[in-house]
């Protein structure tokens, strides 16, 4: 049985394993990146359905700047993009829009929202915002 492809961009290594653990259940192929250079490369090479992407990282590349390019590239446009953050304004959510993000939550989340939000991705009007509780 082929898995879905799911990856996991964070620079917190203890929020990487959280979510590994709230989704490594045999459904999902789980990759990780602690940047965003390195999130694209896995991205490009991988193909996932899935990613869940960290607004605020280290490096010459942010979530808003990855999830841009993700969607602006034919073969990666249909990964459904999560956007993770701390930052929750008005203004975030619409700079996650206008990179294309389809979803939204705020950090703290709720591990169990998070994976509501990914398995009933495909009947989701978008944009998904603020399942931060």
């Amino acid at each position: 049985m082929l898995k879905e492809k799911l990856l996991i961009v964070d620079d917190q290594d203890d929020l990487r394993k959280m979510l590994r653990l709230a989704l490594g259940y045999g459904k999902y192929k789980l990759f990780e990146a602690a940047d965003g250079e390195t999130a694209l490369a896995i991205a490009r090479a991988e193909k996932p359905d899935v990613i869940l992407l960290d607004v605020m990282m280290p490096g010459k590349l942010d979530g808003i700047a990855v999830c841009r390019a993700i969607k602006a590239d034919p073969e990666l446009a249909g990964c459904f993009v999560l956007m993770l953050t701390a930052r929750g304004q008005a203004s975030d959510y619409a700079s996650g829009d206008a990179a294309g993000a389809d979803a939204y939550m705020v950090k703290p989340f709720s591990p169990t929202k998070l994976v509501e939000v990914v398995e009933m991705r495909t009947r989701l009007d978008k944009p998904v915002r603020g399942y931060g509780f």
